[in-house]
């Protein structure tokens, strides 16, 4: 089971896009465990994820994340602005999938 953890503003927007995830993973047949968290959350969600994907609109803080991130060895990635803007559950997964692949 992978986890995969979206970071936005507040965790409002991304849910949206995480139910889209979750939708491509089970069509994949894929067990993941995918939900979204207030960046606020990183420190308590952060060490049992499999990967970070940051909302566009907290890209800003790409540096700060990926360097608190690297305490518990998980890669961190921004989603593309316009798989975000459609909603593309499946081109997320597959970003999400490549980074955990490329950890291992």
């Amino acid at each position: 089971m992978m986890k995969i953890v979206l970071l936005c503003a507040a965790g409002m927007s991304t849910s949206m896009l995480v139910k889209k995830m979750q939708e491509a993973a089970k069509a994949k047949g894929l067990e993941a465990d995918i939900a979204a968290y207030p960046e606020s959350q990183l420190a308590k969600v952060g060490p049992s994820a499999d990967v970070i994907l940051l909302g566009p609109q907290i890209r800003f803080a790409l540096k700060k994340i990926t360097a608190e991130a690297e305490k518990f060895n998980v890669p961190v990635d921004v989603i593309p602005p316009a798989d975000y803007g459609m909603m593309n559950g499946v081109k997320v997964l597959a970003l999400a999938e490549k980074i955990i692949a490329a950890k291992k």
